[in-house]
């Protein structure tokens, strides 16, 4: 079982797609930088100073200054303003992945069309039944099909 187990985890497949998942959390991280560091500050005070990831909505009745301080008070909020940072996120993430896919697919090679194959039969031109090309009758009317 350690053998086919260890054959099983040696295929190209399995390798690529761990290598495939690494590299996903690593460019995750870097595209949540990108959104959070580069992007929200400028578009934040673009209109009027607002840091997205403190939005929220209190639900629980009391005021409080941040979000910090409600979350360690236990109340209860919607942080929609961290949920359009996400948000932000997954759309950079999924142009990356199509432009990337794109390059690739640009890059490989399309299999080349398959070449027309000659016919090898044509029509009786009296019973209408496909015969060999080189045939001089018919054999299902027994007409004389020679070529003129």
């Amino acid at each position: 079982m350690l053998e086919e187990f260890k054959a099983f985890a040696m295929r190209g497949n399995v390798l690529d797609m761990a290598v495939g998942i690494i590299i996903g959390a690593a460019f995750g991280k870097i595209v949540s930088s990108l959104v959070n560091d580069i992007l929200m500050p400028p578009l934040g005070m673009m209109l009027g100073h607002v840091d997205f990831s403190s939005l929220f909505v209190n639900l629980s009745g009391q005021p409080y200054d941040s979000l910090a301080k409600a979350k360690e008070a236990g109340a209860p909020t919607l942080n929609y303003g961290v949920f359009l940072q996400s948000v932000l996120d997954f759309l950079i993430v999924a142009f990356a992945i199509f432009l990337l896919i794109r390059q690739v697919n640009a890059w490989t090679k399309r299999p080349e069309p398959a070449a027309a194959v000659a016919p090898s039969t044509k029509p009786c031109p009296y019973c209408l039944s496909n015969i060999p090309l080189k045939a001089v009758r018919c054999a299902y009317c027994t007409s004389d099909v020679k070529e003129a």
